[in-house]
């Protein structure tokens, strides 16, 4: 597999050719089963926020008297954004997602309300990390975690054999900086 800008092997490097599957900007897309992961993760949580609605509803009266109405209304309402986020979030997210690596960053573009671009400089990688949850388990999708030493950057919902190629790489990156820069190593 190549990264965006790798020729023959070589490690990418900015203004190089786009790898297949990557757009002319050389941005890598995600599957499109991260929609279906994310459709499945928001039914569960509205499934536990509905639980909460039904049970204040039931047995709350008592102790929320005054106020019972009000609150039951505000709960409909949350309810009500949380239904729409959740129908729109994931194919406006899928939209918006594109990562890529160089051969000194990590650059990482989403968002659903807020677009965040996060570039992480390969140098400053201390871990990387895959991860899988129950519900990314069953559609055979993983995450992939960089910390740094200020925080965490994640390339969400890979493929769980794209996933382990990137990580290999970063690795790969990470050993390649760290021999250039110890003493001796322009003499080999």
């Amino acid at each position: 597999m190549s990264f965006p800008g790798q020729v023959n092997g070589q490690a990418p490097v900015d203004g190089g050719s786009p790898e297949p599957g990557a757009g002319a900007d050389g941005y890598r897309r995600l599957n499109r089963k991260c929609m279906l992961s994310m459709y499945i993760s928001y039914a569960v949580w509205y499934a536990v926020l509905l639980a909460a609605y039904i049970l204040t509803r039931t047995y709350a009266e008592g102790f929320l008297s005054p106020y019972y109405d009000l609150i039951g209304y505000a709960f409909l309402l949350v309810l009500a954004i949380a239904l729409v986020y959740a129908a729109v979030a994931p194919p406006v997210f899928y939209a918006r997602y594109r990562y890529r690596i160089t051969a000194d960053r990590v650059d990482v573009r989403c968002g659903v309300l807020f677009i965040r671009h996060t570039l992480v400089p390969i140098e400053r990688v201390h871990q990387v990390e895959i991860t899988r949850g129950p519900i990314n388990n069953l559609l055979g999708l993983a995450d992939v975690t960089i910390t740094t030493a200020g925080g965490e950057a994640t390339i969400r919902y890979l493929e769980v054999d794209e996933a382990e190629k990137v990580a290999d790489r970063l690795n790969s990156l990470i050993g390649r900086m760290l021999r250039e820069r110890m003493p001796g190593a322009a003499d080999e």
